[in-house]
């Protein structure tokens, strides 16, 4: 917001300035006048305001019309809408005004720091107080700050006595808290409208906005990954993908200097030309035509038909072809990538990759990162490649593989982490799940289970197979809580204890007085006798200690069966681990190592297998209290 400066500091010039009437329409432009023929500032000078006229005229396209003055009684005519916005109405103020030097020594707001100032229209003005002002009273100052205010408009060309029907009561209440206060003193800065004419409605130029493919805005010295270039746009189904906002004609308006303001012809280029076909519906109102997707999956433009679509075939998936890829995993975005050269890569090194469903007909490179609810790898992936995917299949994997089904058929020194673990044939590598089942296992595999782990045919050895009910991370969280929460019971029983042994001491001790007075007070209260005071606050007393042992033994009962449920918990933990199987329907080759992690007390066991042994399903077994061993079992 512009300010019109009203600062009354200045240094009023040392050079003698004769006072001088003149008849003018723009103050400012006198005032500067003035000030260059004395050559003194233009801030040293003051004026007065000794009459204001005012003018009118509806003046003709083709001739001009007489200006016709306005009586100051009849000035609240001009407040007439029809009139105001009808563009060959034209107002003009003409000012009869007083210049002469400042005289700062005379000034009642010398610390009263004011300006007016107004909006980019000129249709709102303002008078802004800074904070820290301060103002004495003074019986001229309602006057002196009406002057003021209206000075400092005209000097800004703000027409004065139109438009400023609020401004006699801004200075009134004004006037008042400093007349109450009689020093006043603003903490804060205030803004206070003054004078308010016609704001114009702006025009609305029509516009295309393509929601789908909008970017987030980045601080400039944010790194740009150049691998993001949305090859593909996801949609949800209900999102806003496009939006053409009409032309809409802006509305005349006329500000506080009298000017009418007339708005500029929308522009109207935009419209759409692209049609669209049952998978994106349209809503057209007055003002815009909106396009929304009905299904989930991505936008696509075939020729000029804009469609949503789920499935889309892709060569390779790479930094100079398309780079990452990331639709959401609830997009219902599948994705089919044909490379299948042995030598090339179908995802590219450092790709990511992330839809609801892909098929990879060829390899996954070095650092690729895929996610999706399905995923299948006909190739092999690169021993930094991961892939994530509930439901995940892979050729030849020598990377990291997380998800809950998993099918391998050929595990080469890779990393598996799921719920179901299916694998072919093994060489070498870590799984981890719930249930792992190996046809064909080699050597130097490492398989942790929860709960069973089967091996079909053996032909390795150095293979290292483990049953760990804690393997997966939320398990062992659920232990570790348990195992605090049993911490906790434990130390509470124990001061609990403690305590009723304590009180129960109090009240064994204190029986026989307490039962005396007891019968002394129900003597006085037979006999109507009142009851000596310090009788009665020790029978209270003796109350509370026997109340607060009934409530701790209370608690101690609560807190040991607490204590049961939670220890039955940390069995739970420990039972499962019998019902866990390691199987080799096979006869053991080489050397291979079973191993059962118990959870309490946590001791790891381990059995080999005699090379030859036809053994085929071990168990951990109880072969005395608390002594466990590695067993072959019947099925």
């Amino acid at each position: 917001m512009p300010f019109f400066n009203s600062d009354n500091k200045s240094n009023t010039s040392s050079k003698k300035i004769r006072p001088t009437v003149v008849r003018t329409k723009n103050v400012a432009k006198e005032l500067m006048s003035l000030a260059k023929l004395y050559d003194v500032k233009v801030e040293t000078l003051d004026f007065t305001i000794l009459d204001v006229q005012t003018f009118t005229r509806m003046n003709e396209e083709k001739k001009e019309v007489d200006w016709e003055e306005i009586e100051v009684y009849k000035l609240y005519e001009l407040d007439d809408e029809t009139a105001l916005l009808n563009k060959n109405f034209q107002i003009m103020q003409m000012y009869e005004v007083e210049i002469f030097a400042k005289n700062t020594e005379e000034d009642l707001f010398k610390d009263f720091k004011i300006a007016v100032g107004a909006n980019a229209t000129k249709c709102k003005v303002y008078l802004s107080i800074k904070e820290g002002s301060q103002v004495s009273y003074n019986p001229r100052f309602e006057k002196e700050l009406l002057l003021m205010i209206n000075k400092s408009k005209v000097r800004a060309g703000i027409l004065i006595n139109i438009f400023d029907e609020m401004l006699s009561g801004v200075v009134s209440k004004i006037s008042a808290e400093v007349q109450v206060a009689q020093t006043l003193t603003y903490d804060k800065n205030e803004t206070i409208l003054v004078a308010q004419s016609l704001e114009p409605v702006k025009t609305t130029d029509d516009a295309l906005i393509f929601h789908y493919s909008k970017k987030e805005e980045v601080d400039e010295n944010t790194k740009v990954d150049y691998a993001q270039r949305g090859f593909i746009q996801s949609v949800l189904k209900d999102e806003l993908l496009i939006e053409y906002i009409k032309p809409q004609n802006g509305k005349p308006g006329r500000n506080c200097r009298g000017e009418y303001l007339s708005p500029k012809e929308p522009s109207a280029d935009k419209f759409p030309t692209f049609q669209i076909d049952d998978t994106i519906k349209m809503i057209e109102t007055d003002k815009s035509i909106k396009y929304s997707a009905k299904e989930n999956g991505y936008i696509a433009l075939d020729k000029d038909t804009y469609l949503i679509k789920t499935d889309v075939d892709i060569g390779e998936i790479s930094f100079k072809t398309t780079g990452s890829i990331s639709t959401g995993l609830d997009s219902d975005v599948s994705i089919s990538v044909k490379e299948t050269d042995a030598i090339k890569d179908a995802v590219g090194t450092g790709m990511l990759v992330e839809v609801s469903e892909i098929h990879i007909e060829g390899n996954v490179g070095s650092s690729a990162k895929v996610k999706a609810l399905t995923a299948t790898v006909d190739g092999q992936t690169h021993k930094t490649a991961q892939i994530r995917a509930d439901n995940l299949k892979i050729n030849t994997h020598k990377g990291m593989a997380y998800g809950k089904n998993i099918h391998i058929t050929r595990l080469e020194h890779g990393t598996i982490d799921g719920d179901i673990v299916e694998i072919e044939q093994a060489v070498g590598g870590d799984i981890r799940a719930k249930e792992i089942t190996i046809d064909l296992c080699a050597s130097y595999v490492k398989a942790t289970a929860s709960r069973f782990i089967e091996i079909k045919k053996l032909q390795g050895s150095e293979n290292v197979f483990t049953i760990d009910p804690l393997l997966k991370k939320i398990a062992q969280k659920g232990l570790d809580e348990n195992q605090d929460e049993i911490q906790e019971l434990k130390n509470d029983i124990r001061d609990i204890k403690k305590e009723i042994e304590k009180y129960t001491l109090i009240v064994e001790d204190n029986k026989a007085s307490f039962n005396d007075v007891k019968k002394r007070l129900l003597h006085y209260k037979k006999n109507g006798v009142k009851m000596p005071a310090s009788f009665v606050k020790q029978y209270k007393e003796f109350k509370k200690i026997q109340e607060h042992l009934l409530s701790i033994k209370k608690e101690y009962i609560k807190k040991k069966e607490h204590l049961i449920l939670s220890s039955t918990k940390t069995s739970s933990f420990q039972e499962s681990i019998f019902d866990a199987r390691i199987i080799n329907r096979d006869k053991w080759v080489g050397h291979n190592e079973i191993k059962f992690m118990l959870v309490e007390p946590p001791i790891e066991l381990s059995y080999k297998p005699q090379e030859g042994s036809s053994e085929k399903i071990f168990a951990l077994v109880e072969v005395d209290e608390d002594q466990y061993e590695i067993q072959a079992v019947k099925e």
